[in-house]
């Protein structure tokens, strides 16, 4: 296999992207970032707009309507990320703009922008989700109910794709855990398994004949991967609603692994006692693991994983920077797999 340096990848290599904006448009999106407070400089934070203690606000004109009214009081009460690592990182925020604009999310479409512009008649009330397995109250379950006794808080975590390509995203959200808790697992709950919603109405790419996936997408967790501290349960980022596009109404963020292992548009959490399948080792098993843990020396065969390409990009600047193992959260998440060979266990395939 031939591994290029990164000075020989091109974009289109990495991941495809039709939509580049002009500098015109880039520079009037960084200075509203940067008026919003929604950019940061090292390690210091930055105050959101408002004045509140939140690191980072969506602009103004871009924040989306509550989806629904119980949804105002829960977002009016955040608590902010703490100032240090593992719950925040001083590096710069990607716009929210890139962050609203560049996703992977099948069921919308299959280019970057389909997500955000496919989306519009995306809806997340009403909303439930399905608990069931090695749980001792199994049942579906109103969004409100589940996210009803939730302490919201915001973190800012690295966001890591498969593709080499990264995002610095400050989440809102809650300890998987928290919920995990409420269900009372019972001791043969050895793995958590997780659904997306499969909506062929208002999802076109489930229809599209290009559509690889076997809907609906699925992923797990090992249980103790599942109730890590650092396994969160986003309902929002910059602190407003979670848009469709990003996995509405919520989502999973496990930022050491590789994107494709963070969920989104939750409908259904099972317990089990046995390893489930999830859709991308079911697809190319020789590609993509159920671990998928971020690891630099372990190349994807498509996509070099010691470098990754930080957005935004423009092509003016292009940022490529080194991939750390864990995707910089080793201290907290190595002790998980100790035993376990690094090769065989923490590789994308």
């Amino acid at each position: 296999m031939l591994i290029k340096k990164p000075s020989d990848v091109k974009s289109s290599e990495i991941t495809p992207e039709n939509i580049y904006r002009n500098r015109r448009e880039f520079m009037k999106e960084t200075a509203a970032l940067a008026l919003g407070g929604s950019l940061l400089g090292g390690a210091s934070p930055v105050l959101a707009q408002d004045g509140d203690a939140l690191k980072a606000r969506a602009p103004e004109a871009l924040r989306l309507a509550a989806p629904a009214p119980w949804w105002e009081s829960k977002f009016a009460d955040i608590a902010p990320a703490p100032d240090q690592e593992p719950f925040f990182t001083g590096e710069t925020l990607t716009p929210y703009r890139d962050v609203t604009r560049y996703n992977n999310f099948y069921e919308f479409g299959m280019d970057k922008s389909d997500p955000s512009s496919r989306s519009g008649s995306f809806k997340t009330d009403p909303w439930a989700v399905e608990i069931s397995g090695e749980v001792a109250k199994p049942g579906t379950y109103d969004l409100e109910d589940i996210l009803g006794p939730m302490q919201f808080e915001e973190r800012v975590y690295r966001l890591r794709c498969v593709e080499a390509w990264s995002m610095v995203i400050p989440w809102i959200g809650f300890p998987l855990v928290d919920l995990i808790k409420r269900f009372e697992p019972t001791s043969k709950a050895k793995f958590v398994e997780f659904e997306t919603l499969v909506d062929p109405d208002t999802m076109p790419g489930v229809n599209s004949r290009f559509a690889i996936v076997d809907w609906p997408y699925r992923e797990g967790l090992r249980i103790d991967e599942a109730t890590h501290p650092l396994t969160f349960m986003a309902v929002g980022l910059y602190g407003s609603y979670l848009p469709a596009q990003n996995g509405a109404p919520m989502r999973l963020v496990v930022p050491w692994k590789y994107g494709f292992k963070s969920i989104k548009s939750i409908v259904r959490i099972n317990f089990r006692e046995t390893m489930p399948n999830t859709t991308w080792n079911d697809l190319q098993s020789n590609e993509y693991g159920f671990y998928a843990n971020v690891n630099p020396e372990v190349h994807h065969p498509r996509w070099r994983q010691d470098m990754e390409r930080r957005l935004p990009q423009t092509l003016f600047s292009r940022q490529y920077i080194e991939t750390r193992l864990f995707n910089g959260y080793a201290d907290q998440v190595e002790s998980l797999y100790s035993g376990m060979d690094l090769a065989a266990n923490y590789r994308v395939w």
